[in-house]
């Protein structure tokens, strides 16, 4: 450790989405959404290639909630909250992470206790958008497309993201910098399949208009190992 990140590419879409069905979604009482607005949090949806990475090239998609640790300070209500996602100090916990190879999937549990799984997973990024495919015991779960492009460097950024080791909440810290850094407003194709996942995001209300979207098209970055809380 730190687990180096040299290259990869990401596109990422926000939605406001309720906190309480949210906080349905989450698996334990540890943390709490972290409400934008009253009763209103967020919800990412981030499709990644990793070309040159310590766990290998490979392809992910990440379902992540912006969440705080129960009982930890929050600010000024609700402009707290998205002033903290701006400047990067809201951390996340991901609520699914497929990807396309096994070392990664054996590697992400066991280090950082992240809910991977070995699904299928398409990712396209030729032509002015992203197009991602992801399929899971045979069923499709989503499918969504998301402009690209950008001219702007992304500076290094300090973030973390909670998860649940042996039934503990750990956190890890990370870094990350990009070049080719675009921001949008809207834009996404989200359709929905007919697996479980997807009724999760239906409850949520997808799928429906996107807040933004988010493009990096050089990307790196570092991780540390999981600290117990």
């Amino acid at each position: 450790m730190p687990c180096h990140v040299r290259d990869a590419c990401s596109a990422t879409a926000t939605w406001m989405v309720s906190a309480k069905a949210a906080q349905a979604l989450l698996p334990g009482p540890e943390l709490e959404i972290a409400e934008v607005l009253p009763g209103r949090g967020l919800l990412s949806i981030a499709c990644i290639e990793y070309r040159d990475n310590d766990l290998g090239d490979y392809n992910e998609v990440s379902i992540a909630f912006f969440v705080r640790k129960r009982g930890d300070r929050a600010g000024i209500p609700f402009l707290g909250a998205a002033v903290d996602m701006m400047k990067g100090r809201l951390a996340t916990h991901i609520i699914h992470l497929p990807v396309n190879q096994s070392f990664t999937c054996e590697a992400g549990r066991v280090i950082w206790g992240f809910p991977k799984t070995v699904d299928e997973i398409d990712f396209d990024t030729t032509g002015d958008r992203a197009r991602c495919v992801w399929n899971k015991d045979g069923q499709n779960v989503l499918k969504i497309s998301l402009p690209i492009g950008g001219t702007r460097n992304l500076p290094e950024q300090e973030l973390s993201t909670y998860s649940y080791i042996d039934g503990a909440l750990h956190e890890t810290s990370f870094v990350s910098s990009a070049e080719n850094f675009g921001v949008r407003m809207g834009g996404v194709h989200l359709a929905l399949g007919a697996h479980p996942i997807a009724d999760e995001l239906r409850s949520l209300g997808l799928p429906k208009p996107a807040m933004m979207t988010m493009w990096l098209g050089k990307m790196r970055g570092e991780s540390e190992a999981a600290r117990r809380c």
